[in-house]
C-alpha cells in the first residue's frame, strides 16, 4: 500500500512511497498533526542518487517491525535534499554541532516546532560500527521525548538559537590586505594539502576540487608559478585516467573512495560534469593539450545523450546502484571481458588494467594502467594500432553494457545545476571555438527562463511541466552568472538585461540585514525554521562568491556603482577566510586574485566584432570580461557611444572609466601581459 509520497515528483520520494513507513512530504500537514498528538518528528533526507539511502531503506523503512514502531511513535517526514536543499543545510548543521559526522541518509529528530535535538547518518539494522542499532536508536529518542520532554524542548530550543545566532552573525571588518602576497598565500595553502603524488587534496576519499584547480590554474597565469600548474593538472590527468572517469562513454563520477582515484562512488551528479568541464576547458586553453579537449567533449556528449529531457532542460543524476548493486553497470568480471571486448591480444587488457583477479571485489574497474606508448612497446605493435584497438574494444563493451539493466536516472530538473551547464556550454563554445556550443547554451537558457521562472519569481524544481519550490540563492547567482557569460559570449544584450533584473531580485529578497551576504533561502520562504548564511563551497561554488563576481561585473557593464562597492567590499570581507581555508573557499580566492591582477571589461566595438573575439578567446586571460557592440545605440550603458560605422575599437575599461581606444587586438593583449596600451 503505497504512503503519502505516492503523490510526489521527486524521484527519490517515489522510491520510498511504498515503504511500509507512513511518510510524509516536508509541509504542514506533517507538523499539525506531531502538534495535535504531541509526538517526535523525523526528518529523513537524502537523494535519489544515494548509496547508502538505498541501503538503509532497505534494511529498515522495508521492515514490517521497524516501520511499526516508527509510525507509532513518530511522525515520519522523507526530504530530497535536491528539492529542499535549504532544509538539508539547516539539519545538516545541527547534526554537526550536536557533534555528529555529516552526510546522507540524514536522520534528524525534532520537535513539533521543527527544532532539531538529535541527529546522525546512517544507523545499520542491528548494533555495528561503534553505533546503536537503528530499532535502538529509535527507542532512545522515544524514551527521552516521553520521559525528559522539557529537557529535550529546551536543548532543542539552545540548539535553534545556536543555529539563528551563527546564521545571523555578520563577518567583522576584515583588514587582510588583498594583494599579491595573499594570494601567494592562498597557492602556498592550497598545495600543503595537496597529493602531489596522486594528486587533488588530502587522502581518500578524494573529490574533484574543481574549484581549487582552477585557482591553481590562474594562479599560474598570473604568476607563473610552475608548482601552481604542475598540480591542477596532475590532479586532473589523475581524475582522466582513474576509475572516477567512465572510460567507456564519458562522465565523472561523484568522488573517489581511495587515493589513487581507482574506486569511485558510481553516481554521476551534473554539477560535478558541468564543472569539471569547465576546468578541462580551462586546461586546454593554457596547455593546447588535446586531451583536457577531448575529454571535455567527452563529457559534454555524456550529459547530452544520458541527462537531457525531451524539453531540452538536464536531469541531475545517474544513480550509483543498479539491480541492488553500486557500480554493476560499470564493472566487468574477467569472464565478461573474455566474452565481449574481443581483445584476444590482452592490448586493451594491458592499457586498461583489466585481469582474472580484477582490481575490486572480483570486478574490473576500467582505468589507464598503462600509457599507450608502454602498451605499444609492450605488444610490439605501432601507437596508432592500440589507439584502433582500444576504439573497437570500447565499441564492444559499449554494445554489451547497453544490454545491461541501467542505474536509475534521477529525472528532476534543477535550475541551479541546469545554471552550472550552460555556464559549462558556454566556456567550452568560447575555448574550443565551437558556436555550437554557445547555440546550445542559448537554446538552453530560453528553456531555463521558460520553465523556471514563473510570474516574476524563479523555482528550484521543474519535473513533467511542472515549476515548484522557490528558487534559492545558488539557482540565482548561477543563473544570473550563466547570463553574464551568454550576453559576452553571444553579444546579445537582452542576456545582460535580464541579468541586471534578477540581481535586483535577488537583492531585495536574499540580502542579510547587514548588506554583507546573502542568505540561502528567499525571505518569502516561510516554512524553515532558520535561513542560513553560506559563505563556504561545498561540491558546487558558494553562491555568495558567485554573487559578489556577478554584482562586480554588472556594476560595470550597468553602470551600477553600488554594485561594484557591494562586490569588493563581500571580497574584502572574505579576505583572512580565503587565506586561511583556501580550499573550502577556492571560489573567493579565485575572484579575489582576479581583483588583485587587476579585472578589466573589454569592449570590442566592429562590425567584425564576432571574429575579433574568437582571436581573443585563444587566450587564457581570465581577469577580463570581453564585450561585443555592433550599434551606436545600446541599452547597456558601458556600450553606449562606443561603436562607430566601418570602424574599429577596442576599449579597456576599469571600475570608473575606459582607456583611449585602439583599432589592433595585439596591442590590448600584450597589454594584459605588459599592463601598458
Amino acid at each position: 500500500m503505497a504512503n503519502r509520497l505516492i503523490d510526489e515528483q521527486s524521484p527519490y520520494l517515489l522510491q520510498h512511497a511504498h515503504n511500509p513507513v507512513n511518510w510524509y512530504p516536508w509541509g504542514e500537514e506533517a507538523f499539525i498533526r506531531a502538534q495535535q498528538e504531541q509526538k517526535p518528528v523525523l526528518v529523513s533526507i537524502g537523494y535519489a542518487a544515494c548509496h547508502w539511502c538505498h541501503v538503509m531503506e532497505h534494511e529498515s523503512f522495508e521492515d514490517e517491525a521497524t516501520a511499526a514502531y516508527m509510525n507509532e511513535h513518530f511522525i515520519n517526514i522523507k526530504v530530497d535534499r535536491e528539492e529542499r536543499p535549504d532544509v538539508d543545510h539547516l539539519y545538516m548543521d545541527a547534526v554537526q554541532a550536536i557533534g555528529g559526522s555529516g552526510g546522507w541518509p540524514l536522520n534528524v529528530f525534532v520537535t513539533p516546532g521543527r527544532a532539531p535535538f538529535y541527529g546522525g547518518t546512517y544507523f545499520p539494522p542491528r548494533q555495528a560500527y561503534g553505533r546503536p542499532s537503528w530499532m535502538q536508536l529509535l527507542e532512545r529518542i522515544h524514551h527521552l521525548w516521553t520521559e525528559q520532554r522539557d529537557e529535550v524542548n529546551g536543548q532543542s530550543e539552545q540548539l535553534l538559537k545556536h543555529l539563528q545566532q551563527a546564521s545571523l552573525q555578520a563577518a567583522k571588518a576584515d583588514d587582510t590586505a588583498l594583494n599579491e602576497n595573499t594570494c601567494a598565500h592562498m597557492c602556498k595553502s592550497l598545495l600543503q594539502m595537496a597529493d602531489k603524488k596522486l594528486g587533488g587534496f588530502g587522502n581518500a576519499p578524494k573529490f574533484p576540487g574543481t574549484m581549487a584547480i582552477n585557482f591553481l590554474l590562474e594562479h599560474y597565469h598570473f604568476t607563473q608559478n610552475e608548482d601552481a600548474l604542475k598540480h591542477a593538472l596532475r590532479s586532473l590527468d589523475a581524475m582522466l585516467e582513474g576509475g572516477i572517469y567512465d572510460q567507456l562513454a564519458g562522465g565523472f563520477c561523484r568522488y573517489a573512495t581511495d587515493a589513487n582515484w581507482l574506486i569511485p562512488h558510481f553516481e554521476k551528479m551534473l554539477y560535478d560534469n558541468a564543472l569539471l568541464i569547465g576546468s578541462l576547458c580551462d586546461a586546454y586553453s593554457i596547455t593546447k593539450n588535446e586531451q583536457y579537449k577531448r575529454i571535455a567533449e567527452e563529457t559534454i556528449s555524456f550529459v547530452n545523450k544520458e541527462l537531457k529531457d525531451a524539453s531540452g532542460l538536464y536531469y541531475s543524476a545517474l544513480d550509483a546502484d543498479s539491480e541492488g548493486v553500486e557500480g554493476k553497470f560499470y564493472t566487468w568480471a574477467w569472464s565478461e571481458w573474455e566474452k565481449h571486448s574481443g581483445d584476444k591480444e590482452n592490448i586493451a587488457a594491458l592499457y586498461f588494467g583489466v585481469s582474472d583477479e580484477g582490481n575490486w571485489e572480483e570486478t574490473n574497474i576500467l582505468h589507464v594502467a598503462n600509457s599507450l606508448e608502454a602498451v605499444a612497446k609492450e605488444k610490439n605493435v605501432t601507437i596508432e594500432q592500440v589507439q584502433a584497438h582500444i576504439a573497437q574494444v570500447k565499441q564492444n563493451l559499449l554494445q554489451h553494457r547497453a544490454t545491461r539493466i541501467r542505474p536509475l536516472t534521477d529525472d528532476k530538473s534543477l535550475l541551479s545545476w541546469n545554471a552550472l551547464m550552460n555556464i559549462a556550454l558556454i566556456k567550452a563554445g568560447v575555448v574550443f571555438g565551437k558556436d555550437e556550443y554557445i547555440r546550445a547554451a542559448d537554446g538552453h537558457m530560453q528553456v531555463m527562463l521558460q520553465s523556471f521562472y514563473v510570474n516574476g519569481n524563479l523555482n528550484h524544481v521543474w519535473k513533467n511541466g511542472e515549476a515548484k519550490v522557490m528558487a534559492n540563492i545558488d539557482d540565482y547567482a548561477y543563473l544570473v552568472q550563466a547570463l553574464v557569460q551568454l550576453g559576452s559570449a553571444t553579444g546579445n544584450e537582452y542576456w545582460l538585461l535580464q541579468a541586471n533584473e534578477l540581481s535586483d531580485i535577488t537583492l531585495r529578497d536574499f540580502l542579510h540585514e547587514d548588506g554583507n551576504y546573502f542568505y540561502f533561502s528567499s525571505q518569502a520562504q516561510k516554512d524553515i525554521p532558520v535561513r542560513k548564511v553560506d559563505k563556504y563551497d561545498g561540491a558546487q561554488p558558494s553562491a555568495n562568491a558567485v554573487m559578489a563576481s556577478n554584482l562586480y561585473l554588472l556594476g560595470i557593464c550597468m553602470e551600477h556603482p553600488q554594485y561594484i562597492e557591494q562586490g569588493i567590499a563581500m571580497w574584502q570581507q572574505m579576505a583572512s577566510a580565503a587565506m586561511r581555508y583556501t580550499y573550502s573557499f577556492a571560489q573567493w580566492a579565485i575572484w579575489q586574485q582576479r581583483y588583485v591582477y587587476g579585472i578589466k571589461t573589454v569592449v570590442i566595438a566592429s562590425e567584425d566584432g564576432e571574429t575579433i573575439q574568437k582571436n581573443w578567446n585563444q587566450h587564457f586571460i581570465p581577469n577580463a570580461y570581453v564585450l561585443t557592440s555592433k550599434k551606436e545605440i545600446s541599452e547597456i550603458p558601458l556600450l553606449k557611444h562606443k561603436f562607430l560605422q566601418s570602424q574599429t575599437h577596442i576599449f579597456v575599461c576599469t571600475e570608473s572609466a575606459c582607456m583611449h581606444p585602439v583599432a589592433d587586438l595585439k596591442h590590448v593583449l600584450d597589454f594584459f601581459l605588459t599592463k601598458t596600451l
